[in-house]
């Protein structure tokens, strides 16, 4: 299985931003949302890179990271601790994890927060993310970004709301943006992203 899928890798590149895919989607299912951000990035050199998850999703086509209806939440502590692997094992001294952010949706907004929170990574975005059960932010976590639609379906609101409580009662630094609309990023939010990412990385 091809564990990672880069998209403009470079020799000049000072960061890095990691996309993770949610349940029933591809490592690709990302990638349009990761161009336009690495691209309107001015100033910084940024590597894309969006990771496959491990599963084969139970229909048969695209993939997960842990079992979801029923919740495999066994499976869900399996698939933290080995994403916290293949991150660290991505971080090297050229684009080491201070320099990387996470970005997830859905599922995988529940595995980069679940994953990332105990990571010295750049920042965190958590897009239409839930929190595993259990789940307890670390006092070093870095800057979260959540967003989410008022109208979701599939993941309530709540669960965003859930977790930036999490992160507030752990005094750590996060931001939770809401739009009108359902289980999607729309462009309307890309510029709130945009200005997290820049503010991590120029910090």
């Amino acid at each position: 299985m091809e564990e990672e899928l880069f998209c403009f890798p470079s020799e000049s590149a000072s960061h890095r931003l990691i996309l993770l895919h949610g349940w029933g989607a591809d490592a690709e299912d990302l990638m349009l949302l990761g161009k336009d951000l690495v691209n309107s990035l001015e100033g910084l050199t940024v590597e894309l890179t969006s990771l496959r998850a491990p599963q084969m999703h139970p229909e048969g086509i695209g993939r997960q990271w842990y079992g979801l209806f029923p919740a495999e939440w066994d499976q869900a502590v399996e698939a933290v601790q080995s994403l916290k692997t293949r991150l660290q094992r991505l971080g090297s001294s050229k684009l080491p994890l201070e320099k990387t952010i996470l970005l997830g949706f859905s599922q995988g907004g529940a595995m980069a927060i679940c994953s990332g929170s105990t990571l010295p990574l750049a920042g965190i975005i958590g897009c239409s993310a839930y929190a595993h059960p259990g789940f307890k932010p670390s006092l070093k976590t870095p800057p979260v970004f959540l967003t989410h639609g008022t109208k979701d379906l599939i993941v309530p609101m709540k669960g965003s709301e859930k977790l930036f409580d999490l992160f507030h009662q752990n005094s750590s630094s996060a931001q939770i943006h809401l739009f009108e609309g359902g289980h999607e990023i729309p462009k309307e939010i890309y510029g709130p992203i945009k200005s997290f990412i820049e503010s991590c990385f120029r910090n």
